[in-house]
């Protein structure tokens, strides 16, 4: 009976502390009634938690049960809990990515919020309310975001080449041989950033929407990269900024804009190596045709020096959107 009884207020022990970790507030009188036990025995386990907590404060991240006497109950507060502030500027990004079904961001903010007081996260349920209610996905062609992201995440690591169903802006439905090298994300969507392999490996990095990825084939070869590509995901993030193909160029530009910090937040390999007259000589390092649409964006607050072939895609661009006026 006395290895019974302790198995059993072990388990009760345990439960404790697993809802607590949950977030859950501790009703004496409630898991009293629960575990048809006295309210002694109850706080007795607690205090056996609270005592068990004190002695490993340190690995435990400073865990400790805290009573409040406006519901009679106990929480329990850690350093390693996410505060109110560090989990609504997370459910912040995730709501405004808008890169994940309804489902998806419930589940994902349901799972975060475990991991907050119980005060913040009633006070966190408050504040996204509105927002979940009124929260509206981008269109996804794939039955999950991500699923696929985790596939391709294997299929990278594993280096494996795989063919891809695809759906280009036109909603043509194509095929691709690939080898997947890295997953991005920007402005709502996630990307595949891959090198064709349908008949030779291409050197040029191309840009997959992995929500237009409806299906996935993968291949039992493993293909390595040819020596000649040079693949450095950390410098293929700062000049891929803008998810559109095309080749990689260093561009050069006037600017005489309000905000130089948001043209070199926006261009990470973007670096100011010039300045006369009010206005910014900038240098940046770019792949693909992107930086055109961004630049034109800019308006009248940037003029493109170099090299030539772009100053003349941006003058015919112009004289085209001209002609619509």
């Amino acid at each position: 009976m006395d290895n019974e009884y302790k198995n059993y207020k072990a388990d009760r022990v345990l439960k404790l502390l697993f809802r607590a970790l949950k977030g859950e507030s501790l009703s004496v009188a409630a898991l009293a009634d629960e575990s048809n036990v006295s309210t002694r025995s109850i706080t007795r386990d607690i205090n056996d938690l609270k005592a068990f907590l004190a002695d490993y404060r340190d690995i435990l991240g400073n865990a400790e049960l805290k009573y409040s006497a406006s519901d009679h109950c106990y929480t329990l507060e850690m350093d390693n809990l996410f505060s109110n502030k560090e989990l609504f500027a997370i459910a912040k990004v995730l709501i405004g990515s808008r890169a994940f079904s309804h489902e998806e961001l419930l589940t994902i903010i349901g799972k975060l919020k475990t991991h907050t007081s119980y005060s913040d996260k009633k006070r966190l349920e408050q504040l996204i309310a509105k927002e979940m209610f009124n929260y509206e996905e981008v269109g996804s062609d794939c039955d999950s975001v991500i699923d696929n992201v985790l596939k391709l995440s294997n299929y990278i690591q594993e280096q494996r080449a795989i063919t891809i169903s695809y759906y280009k802006m036109n909603r043509d439905r194509v095929k691709h041989r690939i080898v997947p090298v890295s997953i991005m994300f920007s402005e709502y969507y996630f990307y595949l950033i891959a090198y064709k392999c349908e008949n030779t490996l291409s050197d040029t990095p191309t840009y997959f929407r992995i929500d237009r990825i409806c299906d996935m084939t993968v291949h039992r070869e493993k293909l390595e990269l040819h020596k000649n590509v040079e693949f450095d995901e950390g410098l293929l993030r700062k000049r891929s900024q803008f998810m559109w193909p095309g080749p990689l160029r260093k561009i050069r530009f006037e600017f005489t804009g309000p905000s130089l910090q948001a043209i070199l937040d926006r261009l990470p390999t973007a670096k100011v190596i010039d300045r006369y007259d009010n206005k910014y000589l900038i240098e940046a390092e770019v792949y693909g045709n992107g930086i055109k649409m961004f630049l034109l964006s800019q308006g009248s607050w940037v003029k493109v020096i170099a090299p030539d072939e772009f100053v003349k895609e941006m003058k015919d661009e112009i004289e085209k959107m001209q002609l619509l006026y």
